[in-house]
């Protein structure tokens, strides 16, 4: 079995989703399962509608989503199909949210409607042209810790799901399903974290011992720094598990940080491959693979807040105080991307795309005087030499 990953840009409109049945094409006489995330900007829609306090707004912005979804399905002749289940879709997200308030248990339920609808709409589309596709539900097979928003894979529940879903069934060639979604054992919707579609693909090929996993992503591989920031980049043609780990975690955004350990602990090859041009090689991530000469990577992360927080009786910052801060840091599942510390403050980014900021300066605003930096970027090289240091110190 292959396992196949589109992201959102991949899917964003019919002319997308018309490419991507061409290549599935291709690899017709393969066994294949498709992990799909949401279209497009969904995601972005979808936490806007949780995000507002206006009945008014979140109708608006209800209604874009629904007819975001059906005008790609008109374009793609399979409306009647598709009509019922969006109408469903957007009636469950209005009486759930009238009727449960938790945040992150709204935040899951909401956002995964993005995910289902691309899939069944995808799955649709490809029944009429001619595939004998399957549509399987995420939440029935990647089984979760019982928390919400960037929750914990429960691995053993998930192995014993798999082996009695049509997931492993011979007979069922080709299967979309659901990036970014699990379930916990009160069959309540979790997510795996912002952009987890890459980490799903990872799941299921740990779960089924596939031969490989591809990413098809709009650029040819992986690359030492992203073209729309850097000129001259280098495709990484081929990369070991540890390499591709590092660079994920200092947030290249090719692949989700999690999703190489699935991969390495069953030594399953992970390919990045463009949807654009999906004959050319792409860059493989595999066991062993040492990368000389070591190729100097950039890493760019905008949109960051830095935060520094000093003890307001100047006494040190000593494990004590450190464990408080990570403590309502864990709270707020906030991943940190760098940290620094001396002896009277402490210094941490992450990405700003919060709406809790406010709840954390509560928290800790007694011990500690707060300041917030928004508005950063944050660069990351990774196997520097003297002369890039020389060209970024010289401006």
């Amino acid at each position: 079995m292959l396992v196949f990953k589109f992201g959102g840009a991949s899917v964003k409109d019919s002319k997308s989703v018309t490419n991507v049945a061409k290549i599935l094409r291709e690899y017709s006489s393969e066994k294949l399962l498709v992990v799909i995330s949401a279209m497009g900007k969904t995601t972005n829609l979808l936490e806007s509608i949780l995000a507002t306090e206006s009945e008014e707004k979140r109708s608006s912005l209800l209604l874009q989503f629904k007819n975001f979804h059906l005008d790609i399905a008109k374009s793609l002749s399979i409306t009647d199909d598709f009509k019922n289940f969006i109408e469903e879709r957007v009636q469950h997200i209005t009486g759930f949210l009238e009727a449960n308030k938790e945040e992150f248990f709204r935040y899951d339920e909401i956002v995964s409607q993005g995910e289902l609808a691309s899939t069944y709409l995808i799955h649709l589309f490809l029944i009429n042209e001619g595939f004998e596709s399957h549509w399987l539900d995420a939440r029935e097979i990647i089984k979760t810790q019982e928390d919400h928003k960037t929750t914990q894979v429960n691995w053993e529940e998930s192995s014993i799901q798999i082996k009695s879903s049509k997931a492993s069934s011979k007979n069922q060639k080709l299967i979309i399903t659901q990036g970014f979604i699990g379930s916990n054992k009160k069959n309540e919707t979790t997510t795996l974290g912002r952009e987890g579609s890459d980490f799903s693909a990872a799941i299921f090929a740990h779960l089924l011992d596939a031969e490989s996993v591809t990413v098809w992503k709009d650029v040819p591989g992986m690359l030492n720094a992203d073209p729309r920031k850097f000129q001259n980049t280098i495709k990484l043609n081929q990369i070991s598990y540890r390499e591709a780990i590092e660079l994920a975690y200092y947030g290249a955004s090719v692949i989700h940080p999690k999703t190489v350990k699935p991969l390495q602990n069953k030594k399953i090859p992970l390919y990045i491959k463009s949807f654009i041009d999906p004959r050319e090689e792409g860059t493989v991530i595999t066991d062993g693979v040492d990368m000389i000469p070591l190729v100097p990577s950039f890493i760019s992360k905008r949109e960051q807040i830095l935060v520094s927080f000093t003890p307001r009786d100047f006494s040190f910052i000593g494990e004590k105080e450190l464990s408080e801060i990570f403590k309502v840091l864990s709270d707020h599942k906030i991943a940190v991307n760098l940290m620094q510390n001396s002896a009277i403050s402490f210094s941490i980014v992450f990405n700003q795309a919060r709406q809790d900021l406010e709840s954390i300066r509560q928290s800790l605003d007694l011990k500690f005087s707060i300041r917030f930096n928004k508005g950063l970027e944050l660069l990351t090289i990774r196997h520097y030499n003297e002369h890039i240091i020389k060209e970024l110190t010289n401006g």
